[in-house]
């Protein structure tokens, strides 16, 4: 049986990304193989990652595009004449529409980093998160890796893990705890999981 072919959507450093080309590296994602980057930002260093791991990548802009419509005509025309069948989204800064995601139901996921429902939704991304966790008091925080729909942060949970919040924590200590202790080890569990259930799926159908 192929390998489900996965496209990681990025839009800055790909620290994600990094994790999950070393996680297909020591066979810790071997249901799935990483065969498509796509960016939304032309300088985003995820793409010299991608191009350092013999990953294709491309970018494809909103601007360039002219508008949110035409931007995810070219994402799902890549996606589909690269034989796509598993999306993740690594650092994505574009929420994406119900006609987009419902294209590709229960096959994008995504890493949140917090506990979801705690800290999530609009306008929770990147440091704000941790910034949030920090004002309000909470002692544990964490990531969870969801399946995406038209609700940001609103699919369904597929793993969680905790992380302790430290009495010195600062929103920047805090998000590099998130990103080492939880993110880079759920995401490519997340990704081996979801690729093991399309491949299954694709033998019951044959």
């Amino acid at each position: 049986m192929d390998k489900t072919k996965i496209a990681v959507l990025v839009s800055g450093g790909g620290t994600n990304l990094q994790a999950l080309i070393d996680a297909e590296k020591k066979g810790v994602l071997k249901s799935g193989k990483l065969t498509l980057v796509i960016s939304n930002n032309a300088i985003a260093h995820a793409l010299t990652r991608a191009k350092d791991a013999g990953i294709p990548a491309l970018t494809i802009t909103k601007k360039d595009c002219g508008s949110q419509e035409a931007f995810e005509d070219a994402l799902m025309k890549a996606l589909d004449e690269n034989g796509i069948e598993l999306i993740v989204l690594a650092g994505f800064m574009s929420i994406l529409s119900a006609r987009f995601t419902g294209h590709y139901e229960n096959r994008i996921i995504n890493v949140h980093p917090s506990l979801i429902p705690s800290f999530c939704g609009k306008g929770f991304y990147g440091l704000k998160v941790h910034e949030a966790a920090l004002a309000y008091g909470v002692k544990v925080t964490g990531a969870t890796v969801h399946y995406v729909n038209e609700i940001p942060d609103g699919g369904r949970i597929i793993l969680q893990k905790a992380v302790p919040i430290l009495p010195d924590d600062t929103p920047k200590s805090l998000q590099k705890r998130v990103m080492e202790r939880a993110e880079w080890i759920l995401l490519p569990e997340a990704a081996e999981l979801v690729s093991a259930q399309v491949q299954k799926h694709k033998e019951y159908r044959q």
